[in-house]
């Protein structure tokens, strides 16, 4: 990959980015860098130098933003990107087993190995790298959004204990390749879907998830009683939730989620309550560097 160059693509609001790690990043990649701050017109940076391998210095949030510029550039397929987990969460890095250190996710990104992804596309056009959840997770993390500054990384965990105290749980449908999984009669707590495996900094969202395999993993939940959702809270953190009775999990490649107005999280950028949210999965749809024996 040196023989082409890198664009490294910073975001100074990524939760772990510092003027230090920064700059060990820098001098521990080869070959001539260019550096952008942005994620800004990412469109700008990517046209004014097309030969290089950009790479992002961020979390899921600003690889999101890099994917869908590439998407609109029409050159998701031919550009392959490379990751120096400096987010908050780094969820994307964690299904890659991308080192999370940055000295050391600089090094394997040298000597790394392409590997293709899938992509979630809504039907609005907008793009799911790693997970979205619609209902008491994105609600934990719009009150985790004020306590980042404060908190960091410890900020989803009290966010999602206030909304899982507090959460009532919407009446949705799910349909998972045109089958049916809820019905709307009964509320639900949570709709997840997992192209990656975790939310969160590492709450595993859907633990049989591979980010590679033509489908995406669904998960509803049903916990909507206090002491359902505290249990399930617990498991979740865990990975134990698909045990749980009033879990339901299934794997497809489209997904509809419809019903009362419910709140979504993707890749940890907020979306306000919809009545209808919906979602393609698309094979191999973009390559990122990862480790060789990742």
């Amino acid at each position: 990959m040196t023989e082409r160059g890198y664009l490294v693509i910073g975001n100074a609001a990524a939760g772990g980015v510092d003027d230090e790690a920064r700059e060990a990043v820098l001098a521990a990649l080869p070959g001539d860098v260019v550096s952008w701050d942005g994620p800004g017109d990412l469109g700008e940076a990517l046209s004014a130098h097309p030969e290089r391998v950009p790479v992002v210095l961020g979390g899921d949030g600003t690889v999101h933003a890099v994917v869908a510029a590439l998407l609109a550039r029409g050159e998701l397929a031919d550009r392959p990107i490379g990751l120096v987990p400096l987010g908050t969460g780094n969820d994307l890095a964690r299904s890659l087993n991308i080192p999370l250190d940055p000295r050391e996710a600089a090094k394997a990104l040298t000597g790394g190995r392409e590997r293709a992804l899938d992509l979630l596309v809504d039907d609005e056009g907008g793009i799911v790298v790693n997970a979205v959840h619609v209902g008491v997770g994105a609600q934990a993390s719009e009150r985790a959004a004020a306590l980042k500054p404060l908190l960091r990384k410890a900020a989803y965990g009290v966010g999602a204990l206030v909304a899982g105290v507090r959460g009532k749980g919407w009446r949705l449908r799910v349909r998972v390749d045109g089958e049916p999984v809820t019905d709307g009669r009964r509320r639900v707590l949570m709709v997840g879907v997992g192209n990656g495996v975790s939310i969160g900094g590492g709450t595993p969202l859907a633990p049989r998830a591979r980010p590679d395999d033509g489908l995406a993993d669904v998960v509803v939940s049903y916990a909507v009683s206090p002491l359902a959702r505290l249990a399930f809270g617990l498991q979740l953190r865990r990975g134990r939730h698909p045990e749980r009775a009033d879990v339901v999990t299934v794997r497809g490649r489209s997904i509809t989620v419809e019903g009362e107005p419910a709140p979504a999280n993707a890749d940890g950028e907020l979306f306000p309550p919809a009545p209808r949210r919906a979602w393609t999965l698309h094979p191999a749809a973009w390559r990122i560097i990862v480790p060789k024996d990742a």
